[in-house]
């Protein structure tokens, strides 16, 4: 009869040992060529534009595996994700309410997130496949067709993508209700007043940029108390008498009980890939920003059109 086969002192144990066949957790570019079945060519073309999860290691491109079928994945039209919706950018009280509508109607079935980003930071994580839709707000309504798309091609991916109407709002300043303004804006930038600010990669900053240069003001001379990463957190901070104005939206404002100093219209779009769009999950999103709840919510707050939601604006 046979010995079985024992091993000496410091063995390996049988669940440590790898076949020698197993792959390798990450791939050359000429292996996940053969993998995609694409020449190297078009894989170097995907690392450029972002695209692929890849990381580079002393000067050789490296491909994760499970990354890069993950990707595969959430880039399938139909894929196995199309039961998550994960929207990030720029605030908005409306878009929170759909989203929370459409997570009971769901009950439990689908995950929708939804995060505060700001624009730019929000484009940038949909182009890194981090978020699935990003609400972008770059400027007045007239200006949105050419700005919003200049906006979104600064990023490689953009060729997949697609701007969808979602609406367009009113904004301008939200002024705290006991704070003494007597209807001149230049007023507003006197050495006094505190001001909450966004960050430089909000819509918002760089409106009130535009404003002080209509007055000539150097924005660097505001009294910045705090520096707030939502709408929402700064008019809390108005509301708080902890400070006296910032950029907003008269639906905040008025959602907080505040006053506000209208400007303008801006338009509120939605940045995601043509793949996204497709889901039958963003096309209820969509849906449920026409519904009769969330418009009788906009009408209570004031500062909402909805003639182009749901309207595919641009695409390249």
């Amino acid at each position: 009869m046979a010995r079985p086969l024992t091993r000496g002192r410091g063995a390996v144990p049988d669940a440590e040992w790898e076949s020698p066949e197993a792959p390798s957790p990450f791939m050359s570019v000429k292996e996940v060529a053969e993998y995609l079945r694409l020449n190297t060519k078009k894989v170097y073309a995907l690392v450029g534009e972002g695209q692929i999860p890849a990381t580079k290691v002393t000067g050789k491109w490296l491909f994760p595996r499970k990354l890069v079928d993950q990707w595969l994945m959430e880039t399938s039209h139909g894929g196995l994700l199309t039961d998550r919706l994960v929207i990030t950018g720029s605030d908005d009280p409306l878009l929170r309410r759909a989203v929370m509508r459409l997570v009971r109607e769901l009950e439990g079935h689908a995950v929708i997130g939804y995060t505060v980003a700001g624009t730019q930071l929000g484009l940038s994580l949909l182009a890194r496949h981090r978020v699935d839709v990003c609400g972008v707000r770059w400027g007045p309504a007239g200006e949105s067709g050419h700005r919003h798309a200049a906006l979104v091609q600064q990023y490689p991916p953009h060729k997949s993508w697609v701007l969808v109407r979602a609406f367009t709002r009113e904004r301008g300043l939200m002024v705290g209700a006991d704070f003494d303004y007597v209807g001149d804006l230049s007023g507003l930038f006197r050495s006094g007043v505190r001001w909450a600010m966004r960050p430089d990669t909000a819509s918002a900053d760089r409106h009130l940029r535009e404003l002080c240069a209509t007055y000539d003001f150097d924005p660097a001379k505001l009294r910045v108390v705090r520096t707030v990463e939502s709408e929402r957190e700064a008019a809390s901070m108005l509301a708080r008498q902890q400070a006296d104005v910032s950029p907003g939206s008269h639906a905040v404002a008025r959602e907080f009980g505040l006053d506000f100093i209208p400007l303008d219209w801006e338009a509120y779009d939605f940045a995601l890939d043509r793949g996204v769009y497709f889901r039958t999950l963003f096309q209820r999103f969509v849906e449920t920003l026409k519904s009769e709840d969330c418009q009788r919510f906009a009408r209570s707050l004031g500062g909402y059109d909805f003639q182009q939601c749901g309207q595919i604006i641009w695409s390249d």
